[in-house]
């Protein structure tokens, strides 16, 4: 089956189900990110739905906290369309720790997916199509590999937008989000290398998470996507 079609065909109510369960959001916060983008003004300057760049990629849009939204959005688009890839197409050998490992995170990553999709409403950029050809998924090593690289990725993408976030709600939701990230992170990490769940490779000399800029981490989504994503309008260029 194509990435696109097992991409699209996710199943939306168990997706939220699975993230009000896992990352402790009640549906009043989507109602507070909901209420929020429909606001017009100068903190976000984004009341009009996103619309593609003329590179015929997709632009976050400009500096604000629905383009910081959508930069979230977009990631975990990623990460789900990776995940239920996995799941679909489970690796030869693969344990049933491992399975059952690999699928709440591909529903983890479903739920965050369309909680920002039905958060942003019109103001959500379009889906985006990926392209895993460079992942063998019918090997543990480099399914693996790249569930590590994805989940880092993604930890140090929230801790580096982070700060960026005006609206304290907004702040708050993310910071649920990324703690269920780091144990992603955490758990994906051990099965590759035992012992690794907190190294410093993303770790610094005070033992905080890695920071990632939103060029950087666009740059590297960008290799798993054929939509590409930039943040232009927000002062970022992803190469």
């Amino acid at each position: 089956m194509k990435t696109e079609t097992l991409f699209e065909n996710a199943d939306v109510n168990m997706a939220r189900r699975s993230f009000l369960r896992y990352a402790g959001v009640g549906a009043a916060a989507v109602g507070v990110l909901a209420a929020a983008s429909c606001t017009k003004g100068t903190d976000n300057n984004m009341g009009d739905p996103v619309t593609p760049p003329k590179n015929n990629g997709i632009d976050i849009g400009a500096k604000g906290d629905l383009a910081i939204l959508n930069y979230a959005y977009a990631l975990e688009q990623l990460e789900a369309a990776f995940y239920i890839n996995v799941a679909a197409h489970m690796y030869t050998g693969a344990s049933a720790d491992e399975i059952a490992l690999l699928t709440d995170i591909r529903d983890h990553e479903v739920a965050h997916r369309e909680f920002f999709k039905a958060a942003l409403g019109s103001n959500a950029i379009v889906s985006l199509t990926p392209n895993f050809s460079a992942i063998d998924f019918s090997s543990r090593t480099r399914v693996l590999a790249a569930a590590k690289a994805f989940e880092d990725t993604g930890v140090s993408a929230y801790n580096g937008a982070g700060y960026l976030i005006q609206n304290t709600d907004y702040l708050l939701l993310a910071g649920k989000i990324v703690s269920v990230e780091a144990r992603h992170a955490a758990y994906i990490r051990n099965p590759v290398s035992p012992g690794s769940f907190a190294d410093n490779m993303i770790l610094d000399a005070n033992g905080m998470d890695k920071p990632q800029t939103i060029a950087r981490v666009l740059a590297i989504a960008n290799t798993y996507l054929t939509t590409k994503v930039s943040a232009s309008n927000y002062g970022y260029v992803a190469s």
